[in-house]
């Protein structure tokens, strides 16, 4: 018995050559069709696999760029204060700021100590130390980065508006 059972019920009569080829195309039809659909979802898992890993890759450059943004933003800064910083070196005057939670003291002139107070000077944090800078550099270090701007006092136009400022003090009120 040599052959498969589709030759051998061809022998037996009980197929004919007809139906033979005719079996044999239709599988050879859904083999085509099976590899082609398996073949396909391989397609569609490796282009979904591509798409993101390149969403992955573009978020990767993202962060890289922002972070090397912060870093060319932090280095302008630094430059920005060193070269801008006030000498303090004949400081006697105290004049006592808080940073975050800490009182900090720095020495500073009388002319420099009355310039902080009217806002014409600021301090600002340089790494670890504390420099005094002119006011419109403070500002630009601000719009960067507030909290590098310790101490910058500025006039508020809102505390002009005082609620009681129709109502007039007599002249001669004696206290």
């Amino acid at each position: 018995m040599a052959g498969s059972l589709q030759e051998q019920l061809v022998k037996a009569g009980l197929a004919s050559e007809q139906q033979l080829k005719q079996t044999k195309s239709k599988k050879r039809k859904q083999k085509r069709a099976g590899g082609d659909s398996a073949g396909a979802a391989q397609r569609r898992q490796a282009e979904q696999a591509a798409a993101e890993k390149r969403q992955r890759d573009q978020e990767l450059n993202r962060k890289r760029d922002e972070e090397a943004k912060r870093k060319a933003e932090e280095i302008a800064l630094w430059q920005l204060v060193r070269d801008h910083r006030i000498p303090r070196s004949d400081g006697d005057t105290a004049y006592n700021f808080s940073d975050g939670k800490a009182l900090k003291r720095l020495y500073v002139s009388a002319e420099q100590h009355r310039d902080l107070v009217a806002g014409k000077t600021a301090i600002v944090r340089h790494d670890d130390f504390y420099e005094l800078v002119p006011a419109a550099v403070a500002e630009r270090i601000a719009e960067v980065d507030a909290a590098a701007v310790l101490v910058h006092n500025r006039d508020n136009p809102d505390e002009g508006d005082d609620e009681y400022a129709e109502y007039k003090v007599p002249d001669d009120l004696m206290w």
